[in-house]
Formats: structure tokens, C-alpha cells, sequence
């Protein structure tokens, strides 16, 4: 199992959860171990695993290192530090100086930024397989026990997914499910989503499908409602409501309704 994956930078790839292109981006899945450079690029056919094709980019500018459930950065530079940015926190970073190997990175959605000639050059990193309080095996025995589905309740895939199952959580009997336009309405009464699109809910949608709920793509039909997330939504809320990802109690995170 992965413990990060790696968006690589690129017109091919959307912006993000916040992002509007409609492409699929480019990704490189990470295993406990494995490690990824990134920079320029060295001469000779020889090229880094995170191509970066700025001037201003050193050949070799620093590393990624996948660990147990979360990552390292190594700043190979001597002059210029990087920052790490949580794109689900309100402005959090972290700046890894020059020379500094092995940062650990705590964010689950992360942007590394490096200074570059014209403009500053950035690409995303994904921790899926955070671990939380609980997940660990009783009293330190054996090998630690990882959550198949560790989900981030502060993060907003989170908050994305109360929306989906809270028609069945306020009642069973509804097999009604909110479309992407309610969802990005339901929510953005919230400060944390103002600037919240329908790009960016399938994106969370999609996020959720594939890499934090990891089903299987080959069943996502021809949706009821004739919409392209319609089956995938609806395989969601299914799945979230039958393991008790999401409870009555978290409809407390969702803003209040209208009497």
C-alpha cells in the first residue's frame, strides 16, 4: 500500500481540490521506503523522478521519502529554502532550510513551493494513510493495526462526505442523495469552504473513491440520474454509512439548518 502519492506538476493535471481542469493528473504512488528526486534534471537522458523544468531548479534540488504513514523532504540546496504548504489548513506551512534531509511533513494534503527564476514552481504531495489514536495495537504488541479507511475528520473530503450521507443519517428511509450543486450550497455557509466549486467536491469525490474508500472502479455504472458521479456517489455513502465512517454525531460539523 502506498503512503504517498505525488501530483506531478504539468498542464495535463487539474490545479487540485480547488482546481477546474477536467484531465486526470499524473501521479507517482509512493511505498513505506521507496524515495522520488526532484529537480531540473540531470544531463544526459538521466532524469529525476519529479521533473521540475526551470532554470532557477538545481539538477538534483532535494528528495521525497515515503515512510510508515507519512513523508520526508531533503533540501539538497545550499542557498534557498522550500516551504511546505497544508492546503487544508488557513495559511499553515512549514520552511525545510537549505541542507536539511529527512523533514518529516505532518499535512495529509501538502504543496511543496521552491523558488524558481520567474515564478515560484509547485507540486502536490498526498499522505492517504495518516494513522490516528486507536489504530495501533494494544499495548505496543505485535505490528500496529492501520485503519483500512483513515479518514481526516477536520479535513474537507471530510466534511465533503457528511454532506453526501446526511440525508440517510437525519433518515434511513431516504434513498435520496444530494447532487455535487448541494453539496457545494450545503456547505459553503462554512468559512473553510467560501471558495468552494462543483470541481472541487468531484475532486474530493474522487479522492475519497479511489484513494481513501479504494473502490473498485470497474463497478462505477451508468448513474440513475444520468450524472457523471451519480454511481460513485451513491457506492460512497453506501460504504460510509455501513462501516459507521460517518455518524450522526458528525453532523455537527455541517453548518446549522433553518428551522
Amino acid at each position: 500500500m502506498e503512503t504517498i502519492i505525488v501530483q506531478l506538476p504539468g498542464p495535463e493535471g487539474p490545479a487540485g481540490p480547488e482546481g477546474n481542469a477536467a484531465s486526470r493528473p499524473r501521479l507517482l504512488h509512493l511505498a513505506p521506503g521507496d524515495v522520488a528526486d526532484f529537480g531540473r534534471g540531470l544531463p544526459g537522458g538521466e532524469d529525476v523522478a519529479i521533473e521540475l523544468p526551470d532554470p532557477g531548479i538545481s539538477r538534483r534540488a532535494g528528495r521525497l521519502e515515503a515512510a510508515g504513514d507519512y513523508w520526508r523532504l531533503s533540501n539538497f540546496s545550499r542557498t534557498v529554502s522550500y516551504a511546505v504548504e497544508n492546503l487544508e489548513g488557513a495559511g499553515e506551512y512549514l520552511t525545510v532550510a537549505p541542507g536539511r534531509l529527512g523533514a518529516p511533513v505532518p499535512f495529509e494534503f501538502s504543496r511543496v513551493v521552491l523558488p524558481a527564476l520567474h515564478h515560484p514552481v509547485t507540486f502536490k504531495v498526498f499522505a492517504p494513510q495518516h494513522a490516528y489514536l486507536g489504530e495501533q495495537s494494544a499495548d505496543g504488541l505485535g505490528e500496529r493495526t492501520v485503519h483500512p479507511f483513515a479518514l481526516d475528520p477536520t479535513a474537507k473530503y471530510f466534511l465533503v462526505l457528511v454532506a453526501l450521507c446526511e440525508p440517510r443519517l437525519r433518515d434511513p428511509s431516504d434513498t435520496a442523495l444530494p447532487g455535487v450543486g448541494e453539496i457545494v450550497d450545503r456547505l459553503r455557509p462554512l468559512e473553510s469552504c467560501r471558495g468552494l466549486t462543483r470541481s472541487a467536491v468531484n475532486y474530493h469525490i474522487d479522492y475519497l473513491a479511489h484513494t481513501k474508500l479504494r473502490l473498485d472502479p470497474g463497478e462505477d455504472g451508468a448513474a440513475p440520474d444520468g450524472s457523471r458521479t451519480g454511481a460513485k456517489r451513491a457506492r460512497l455513502a453506501s460504504v460510509a454509512l455501513r462501516f459507521g465512517l460517518v455518524r450522526e454525531d458528525h453532523l455537527a460539523l455541517l453548518p446549522r439548518t433553518r428551522p
